[in-house]
């Protein structure tokens, strides 16, 4: 759905998973299918050869699911012959799916599960890929954005994500994986295009794309713009409100120098809603109607912004060696009043019994939780790729620099004290409440500096065999206050992948990577285990590391992808309390042993599909906090097993009907494994008609069973609620 930038470099994604038996299955039915589809195929183009004026703009969309290499040049071969696994979601399935902002996509992703903040933890997209947080390891174009903020989809050309230990790629973090976003860049073509939707529940939302092309001054101008409001399906007085804006211009378009300038806004202004309060009797939200509202809607709220200015620089020595430089700096806003929903403390037994009794009793305490936080980062990145030969082995490689600085600031601006108590069967959510006063105004300052160096080669050894390797070294440095930490980090992975056929390969690879002690200070809590995870000590780093087993084949004219890989993923080293002295120490213990399967693709000219399963193993194997030793526990958050699949078939030239299911399996919301999320099965549906060639209209029913589904969790003290069923026809343009 997007291919990369100026040099024939990266390309996006084949999906991912597979099992012991799957993997046998998918190499060998695959094998036979490709025997019969044998096609001569040129040896995957590191980023060398550079066609100008196809391939000097960073991104362009390609129609359907399926996309054949990665956007970061850091991907030196194309992604069939990429030893990791790579899911991505193309522009075509985004709107296909109905889906608006980042949440949406990833909550219909096997593999992935949501988790929740409440004031200690920022609100914010806040994902776990394969039994791990990846909240602060989510990039743009890129680079990462630290900010736990919510991001948007008007101005995505596709979401990539990389499964299992990537330090490597990303630098701290990215235990197991990241998600990079890819943004939508000028090209070479004139259009207007948009889209105006409208549907239940007050939806109306609206989007403007824009694009212009002066060929003589090889300059490329686009804007991409989006307005939106809405109540929350199924929810009693949550509404939420957004408007974004996304200009970018590129120079010199068909020469070697190419200079392009963007700029994002986004600005966010929702009613915070933390759901239904969790039961203590029996582990798992209140059985109440699902339009509860527990919040203040006279005193709570939920304001964001983002804006993020990127200058890109490239330039092509030769078709086999380009340099590519970006500079981006960023301010993103969390700001919110919420209500948190519970019946109590629970940390003796005496808080314990009196909770249960206000349960009981249908009593629901409304703490107050606040937040007041800004994210600046400066990053300096440098890349230069593409390809040379050595005793005759031909190398596609790219290296690169990066340098950054981010700071968040938290400010005690609120002091907010809880509500009344509300009725748990009939909360009023106009109740009085104490007023919100002014905060100390002291601010807590964490500063994060990076200097880092990275390269990537992926050697040709014979027709058959490739040799895929990383290595990245970071210099990270972290203060808070008085505290401070400094970490080396040095983190690799090395793959090999033997292509039996031209249109499939089978791969082995091992990666990984570092998480610094200081790494998510400011933006975790104690949701997030012992010290957090987040403190600034001299702590050595957490240590992960993966090894995967997998296959990936073109079929049925190279047109789907079919991906299949068994993976185990060990944090070494994690951070633990000590039973004795309760001082942090580096002796915790985690695995994830998993498989997953996926298609991607065509089956044919009129019939599409994006499929996937993921089954983890997620175990506690060494870990304690607070005095109480949880080894042996399922790790919490996690769902053991997912699916996701989503297809459209085009009856004629006018219409396409599409319809997709979501299974996410139990998960545990607390280390004890005694509170929990039940699994459910979400069904979408959508029927499509082509007007003319200008104008498209889509019907889209989410959530068709109207299914009372809890997404997402803190600790196990609330529950999040997903949104109900609803409806939405979206007229789409493009001239």
């Amino acid at each position: 759905m997007s291919t990369y930038t100026s040099t024939g470099a990266p390309q996006p994604s084949a999906n991912l998973s597979s099992s012991a038996v799957g993997l046998a299955l998918a190499s060998c039915a695959t094998v036979s299918l490709a025997a019969e589809n044998r096609q001569d195929e040129q040896p995957p183009a590191a980023p060398s050869a550079i066609e100008l004026g196809s391939t000097d703009v960073r991104s362009t969309h390609v129609e359907g699911y399926k996309v054949d290499q990665a956007s970061s040049p850091k991907f030196t071969a194309p992604l069939r012959d990429t030893p990791k696994s790579v899911t991505v979601i193309t522009e075509d399935l985004i709107k296909e799916r109905g889906a608006s902002s980042l949440k949406d996509v990833l909550r219909t992703t096997p593999g992935i599960t949501l988790g929740a903040g409440e004031g200690g933890t920022p609100v914010g997209d806040r994902p776990f890929i394969r039994g791990y947080e990846a909240s602060t390891d989510i990039m743009i174009d890129g680079v990462r954005d630290v900010g736990r903020n919510a991001h948007e989809a008007f101005n995505l050309e596709r979401v990539e994500i990389i499964k299992g230990p990537g330090s490597a790629y990303t630098g701290r973090g990215a235990t197991g994986g990241s998600i990079n976003l890819v943004s939508k860049v000028a090209q070479t073509e004139d259009f207007t295009a948009g889209s105006l939707t409208l549907g239940t529940d007050q939806l109306w939302r609206t989007t403007l794309d824009v694009n212009r092309f002066v060929a003589e001054q090889g300059m490329a101008f686009r804007l991409n713009a989006m307005k939106h409001e809405a109540d929350t399906p199924g929810r009693e007085d949550v509404d939420v409100k957004r408007w974004g804006i996304a200009p970018t211009v590129t120079f010199g378009l068909h020469t070697p120098t190419r200079a392009t300038f963007s700029y994002y806004h986004l600005e966010t202004d929702d009613m915070s809603d933390l759901g239904h309060p969790v039961s203590n009797i029996t582990g798992k939200p209140v059985k109440v109607d699902r339009d509860n509202f527990y919040g203040l809607v006279d005193r709570d709220f939920s304001k964001t912004s983002a804006d993020i200015a990127s200058i890109v620089l490239e330039h092509d020595f030769s078709e086999a060696l380009s340099l590519r430089n970006t500079t981006r700096g960023g301010r993103t806003l969390l700001d919110y009043v919420m209500t948190r929903p519970s019946f109590g403390n629970t940390n003796t037994p005496a808080q314990l019994n009196a909770a249960i009794n206000r349960e009981l009793n249908g009593e629901v305490i409304r703490d107050g939780r606040a937040r007041n936080s800004v994210t600046k980062t400066l990053v300096n990145q440098t890349d230069i790729f593409g390809e040379f030969f050595t005793g005759g082995l031909q190398h596609s490689y790219s290296a690169g620099l990066e340098f950054s600085r981010e700071t968040i600031d938290q400010k005690d601006r609120y002091s907010v004290r809880a509500g009344s108590n509300a009725d748990l069967e009939s909360p009023n959510p106009h109740d009085p409440f104490p007023p919100v006063t002014r905060g100390t105004g002291s601010v807590s300052e964490t500063k994060q500096d990076v200097r880092a160096a990275y390269v990537f080669d992926t050697l040709k050894l014979h027709e058959q065999w490739d040799l895929n390797l990383g290595l990245r070294y970071d210099d990270y440095y972290v203060t808070n206050g008085s505290a401070s930490n400094s970490s080396e980090l040095l983190n690799y992975q090395v793959g090999l992948v033997f292509k039996p056929l031209p249109n499939g390969s089978i791969y082995l690879t091992y990666a990984t990577s570092s998480n610094p002690a200081g790494e998510t200070v400011g933006q975790a809590g104690g949701a997030d285990g012992a010290a957090g995870g987040a403190a600034v000590n001299n702590l050595d780093p957490e240590k992960n590391r993966s090894l995967e087993l997998g296959t990936k084949w073109d079929v049925l004219n190279e047109q789907l992808s079919l991906t299949a890989a068994l993976f185990r993923i060990e944090k070494t080293d994690g951070r633990s309390q000590d039973p004795v002295t309760g001082d942090v120490t580096l002796s915790g213990d985690s695995r994830v042993d998993g498989f997953e399967l996926g298609a991607t693709g065509r089956i044919s000219d009129a019939w599409q599909i994006w499929a996937g399963y993921t089954y983890l193993d997620p175990t506690t194997r060494k870990y304690r906090s607070g005095g109480v030793d949880y080894a042996g526990n399922q790790m919490k958050f996690i769902a053991p097993e997912s699916f996701s699949l989503w297809t459209t078939y085009a009856l004629d030239d006018k219409w396409t009907i599409g319809g997709g299911a979501n299974y996410m399996d139990e998960r545990y919301l607390d280390d004890a494994n005694t509170r929990k999320l039940e699994s459910y099965w979400r069904y979408d549906a959508m029927l499509g008609y082509k007007v003319n060639r200008n104008l498209d209209l889509q019907l889209n029913i989410l959530n068709l069973a109207d299914e009372t589904i809890y997404d997402a969790s803190h600790v196990g003290v609330f529950a999040n609620v997903a949104p109900g069923r609803s409806a939405e026809l979206t007229a789409n343009f493009r001239f």
